[in-house]
């Protein structure tokens, strides 16, 4: 899969989040986005999952060339889209393994067989350190924000998208629980190709992964790329580069 944003603007209530912003990100990449808060990240996250809210007023937004824009959010997951949400929402009667078996089967077509899904759940969660008992619960609900969190990684574990949009995956979590998340995308990426947009205000995550490029994001554009040194710039100078 081959994502890109082109010229891409997207309005909330009438004001422009978003201002004009190109990125291309291969299937099997990976590539960060920072900035401070404000700055349009999480609109940007939700328009290419295709949130009602923000509005796109210009540009494209490309799957292998061709335009999703048309397209409804469980349309895009089905071409191996997923976005990880930065604030999860809890969803209390609807249970977390319902919830994945009922996207799972939508996605691929089909479903396997209810011993085989557990077991694929369980073996993830043990991962990342998420205790069983969660499992059996409501999405989200009751859930610590760093469990919501990791119950995010889950859920794109066992969908096992393409490209995954990964909206401060960090926030909320300890040292450790940082780590684990980490370490779980990266095996997801090497394990099945998949490429990933990781969108955090710190650098802590990235000291664990290996980034391909680092964007700098700032009022609605990106305003600068590059490599590690770039993280170092900021940790120096803050977003004023």
């Amino acid at each position: 899969m081959k994502l890109e944003l082109k010229d891409l603007r997207v309005s909330i209530e009438e004001k422009e989040v978003v201002k004009g912003v190109n990125l291309k990100v291969n299937q099997g990449e990976l590539h960060v986005i920072m900035g401070p808060n404000g700055s349009g990240k999480t609109t940007l996250a939700k328009t290419i999952m295709g949130h009602p809210q923000p509005k796109v007023t210009g540009g494209e937004i490309l799957v292998d060339g061709k335009s999703i824009l048309g397209l409804k959010p469980n349309e895009r997951a089905r071409l191996g889209l997923f976005l990880e949400f930065q604030s999860p929402t809890e969803i209390e009667g609807l249970g977390l393994v319902s919830f994945l078996n009922t996207a799972k089967g939508a996605i691929t077509g089909s479903r396997p067989s209810f011993k085989e899904f557990m077991h694929e759940i369980k073996e993830n969660a043990e991962k990342l350190a998420l205790k069983e008992e969660l499992i059996g619960r409501s999405l989200n609900f009751g859930f610590s924000g760093g469990e919501k969190k990791k119950a995010e990684i889950l859920q794109m574990a066992v969908l096992k998208p393409k490209m995954a949009i990964l909206d401060e995956p960090d926030s909320g979590l300890d040292v450790d629980a940082v780590k684990i998340v980490a370490e779980n995308v990266n095996a997801l990426m090497k394990m099945h190709g998949m490429g990933a947009i990781l969108i955090t205000h710190y650098s802590r995550i990235i000291n664990y992964m290996n980034p391909d490029v680092i964007h700098v994001m700032k009022d609605g554009l990106i305003v600068k790329e590059g490599g590690r040194d770039l993280i170092r710039e900021v940790e120096e100078k803050g977003y004023n580069i």
